[in-house]
This record gives structure tokens, sequence and C-alpha cells, in this order.
């Protein structure tokens, strides 16, 4: 069915289960699958608090950091279903570009990813990055919500 699954992370409970069914998914076909988390560009006027205490090189480290530990969430729930995994990272302004980018370049046909369900004001606010996924992407997308 398919293929190779692209499995983004944010670290947050709700996309730590969608990787788990990611995994079982990648396991019932047969398929490999990449993760990826993208790293918010450095900003002086931010909503991410811990960008102000930090200087550019910390922030950078930081991430990484953080980056290395989501994925390797993904690398360790794969590797106990049998799944082969590799993981990689962005840094990007735009989230749903650097997924749907990474899916193109792995050759993924499939997008799976969690959606926090934000609606209202939050939902405006801070957007939602599964539903431009879901706008902009060529490649079918599996939207977890666990609701």
């Amino acid at each position: 069915m398919f293929k190779h699954l692209l499995v983004p992370t944010d670290g947050a409970a709700l996309s730590e289960a969608s990787v788990l069914m990611a995994v079982n998914l990648a396991k019932e076909c047969g398929a490999p699958i990449t993760g990826i988390h993208v790293i918010p560009e450095f900003h002086l006027l931010t909503y991410d608090t811990g960008m102000l205490a930090d200087t550019r090189p910390e922030y950078a480290q930081h991430a990484r950091t953080r980056a290395e530990q989501y994925l390797a969430f993904i690398k360790r729930a794969a590797t106990q279903a049998g799944v082969l995994c590799d993981t990689t990272w962005a840094v990007s302004d735009h989230p749903y570009e650097a997924i749907i980018n990474a899916a193109q370049k792995q050759h993924c046909d499939l997008i799976v990813m969690a959606s926090h369900g934000r609606r209202g004001v939050q939902g405006i606010l801070l957007g939602s990055e599964t539903q431009k996924v879901l706008t902009h992407s060529r490649i079918p997308v599996l939207v977890y919500r666990n609701h």
C-alpha cells in the first residue's frame, strides 16, 4: 500500500501518539519511516520565550538537542516495532513547507501527522501546520486526532 511514510513531530504528547500509530501502519505496510522535526528560525521577537534568554548559538544548540530528543522517540518506537527508520530536522519559519519538502526529497508517499484541533481565535492566531500541509501537499496526508 504505502512505501515510505514521513512522520513530523513537535514533541507533544499528541504528536507522540501519532508517531506510534504511524509506526504501526508502517509495520503493517512493510514501509520505512522518516521522522522530521522542524526548528523555528531564531528571532528576537518571538512567541517562544526560550529564545529571549538565548543568543543565536545557544538557541541553535538548545533547539538541536530538543530535536534529537523528539527524533529519538521516533527511532526507538520504530526499532521496537522492527520498522526501518531514518530521522532528519530542518530549520524554517514555515514548518509546513519544510515537511512537504522533506516528504518530496525522501520520496515519501504518505505524511502522517497529528492535529491539535485548535479552533476559534487560538486556531487563527497559532495557525495549523497540519491544515497548511493538507492544503499545500500533493502527497496524501493522514491526520491523527485523539479526540
